[in-house]
């Protein structure tokens, strides 16, 4: 009998017999990776920045809709090319020139690595200081280090495993996380003064068009900007999925796997801002949930972890799509080395809202870009497709371009768009077309524009040759020609 292949620990393709036709999987996937402190602390980003409760919820669930719906269509992508987000890319920049997306969404997973740690370490003190085991009005850096320590352990432990463990941790662990959330909203809607009617700071409601840029700039950091930051993971997972599946029912079982916690904990964090305006987990949750110390922090601790298990698995994909010569396992445990030193340096930051939203456009801007480009090649140009053999190619295939040069004329047109119309916290993220439009931000949009109609336009006959080509048997790198520059 011969043994089981581990198709995870090296870049192949998933075969059928070993996909799934269990669906609940990739629904508590991606609830478990959005149960997590860090979005009651996007919901309450929007107050935060000056806006009235009832603004913030309207970008809150108008935009992830729109962005989780457009999450939902790389899920399909996943199921039908049993590939990984960044493999994918290979026919679009090129069997080499898709080291730099590869490379660049390793890099951001790293971040999210560590941004999911740190965002819970000041949540963490200050629990513990309310157990009495500790002063939370220290700085408890040593303390901070050492629960970041830990958590970096135990998600490094459960990626480890492979798809199959990270969707039993999330089946099994996420429910219980859904009840302490429960009693956490009961409490705070039906019992703590929260003021419904929050229009914004006292010295300074936000009206006519201050308002619509705030909400514009919120609509890019926890609105669509939040959705289309799954992009590049989807089909990391979803790959995992058999053909069989219905395309409906795995596109909302995903879909609503991201919608509901992130909208839930997004309304929760708002409105427990408007009693203080804080975007500081610490305030945010301890003052408000005191005697509720012990739940909370199991709730907080597994947030993290049940995010980062994602991050870390895509970690090692995306590095793989790099055709570095390391096993799964051990991209893994280097992954974890690397966010803890991250989280570390997130430590010594000194404002939380301004580092979280700088990150936050930085990582739209790039996904957004990608993701365009993507959309116009699957749905567009390759939306009849069914082999994609030829994306595990190994280097000098005549089946894929080398280098695709119009892929990244328009990737460096949605780079440039999406900066001339962003307007973040950070100075260097405001753009020219921003300060025109006098702060509007409509980044994510102009950058995926420009990108999306930028490639449609550069490629639209020059990929049917790809595609042709595609059909052909596997050649080698031995035996393939020179390789080909698309210009």
């Amino acid at each position: 009998m011969s043994a089981t292949i581990d198709v995870e620990e090296t870049l192949q393709p998933i075969p059928e017999s070993q996909r799934t036709t269990r669906i609940s999987g990739q629904f508590w996937i991606w609830a478990g990776a959005n149960i997590a402190p860090i979005n009651w602390v996007l919901g309450a980003l929007g107050i935060n920045m000056g806006l009235g409760l009832a603004d913030t919820l309207i970008v809150l669930v108008v935009g992830n809709l729109i962005g989780m719906g457009l999450f939902g269509l790389f899920v399909l992508l996943g199921q039908r090319t049993g590939v990984t987000g960044m493999l994918l890319g290979r026919s679009v920049f090129g069997r080499r020139g898709n080291y730099l997306p590869s490379a660049i969404q390793a890099l951001v997973v790293i971040g999210w690595c560590a941004v999911n740690t740190w965002i819970v370490l000041d949540l963490v003190i200050a629990l513990l200081g309310q157990l009495g085991w500790l002063d939370p009005t220290e700085h408890n850096y040593g303390w901070k280090i050492a629960v970041a320590t830990l958590i970096m352990a135990i998600q490094v432990a459960v990626s480890l495993a492979g798809y199959k463990a990270i969707a039993a941790f999330e089946r099994w662990t996420v429910p219980p996380t859904v009840i302490v959330l429960a009693l956490m909203s009961i409490v705070a809607w039906f019992f703590l003064d929260i003021d419904w009617t929050y229009a914004g700071p006292a010295d300074g409601i936000l009206t006519g068009t201050e308002r619509v840029v705030a909400m514009s700039a919120v609509m890019t950091a926890i609105g669509i900007g939040w959705g289309i930051t799954w992009l590049t993971y989807a089909a990391d997972y979803s790959r995992f999925v058999s053909t069989a599946v219905p395309k409906k029912k795995l596109y909302l079982a995903s879909a609503l796997g991201q919608i509901i916690p992130v909208i839930w904990l997004g309304v929760l964090g708002a409105s427990l801002a408007t009693k203080n305006g804080s975007v500081d987990p610490g305030q945010l949750i301890v003052e408000n949930y005191g005697a509720l110390a012990i739940p909370v922090l199991l709730l907080v601790l597994h947030g993290p972890i049940a995010t980062n298990v994602l991050n870390i698995y895509s970690f090692s994909v995306a590095a793989q799509a790099l055709d570095l010569k390391v096993g799964r396992k051990k991209l893994n445990v280097l992954v974890g080395v690397l966010s803890l030193a991250a989280a570390v340096f997130f430590i010594y930051s000194e404002d939380a809202a301004t580092t979280l939203d700088a990150w936050l456009v930085g990582v739209v801007g790039w996904v957004a870009t990608w993701g365009a480009i993507m959309l116009v090649h699957y749905y567009l140009f390759e939306k009849n497709s069914t082999s994609f053999g030829h994306l595990f190619d190994p280097v000098g295939s005549k089946r894929l371009p080398d280098l695709n040069g119009r892929a990244f004329v328009a990737f460096a047109a949605g780079i440039v768009f999406t900066w001339l119309f962003l307007n973040g916290m950070v100075p260097a993220l405001q753009g020219f077309g921003a300060k025109a439009l006098g702060g509007l931000d409509l980044s994510w949009l102009a950058g995926g524009l420009a990108a999306g109609l930028t490639y449609y336009l550069l490629s639209r006959t020059s990929h049917k040759k790809w595609m042709a080509l595609q059909q052909a048997p596997t050649h080698t790198a031995e035996s393939a020609s020179e390789p080909v520059v698309v210009s």
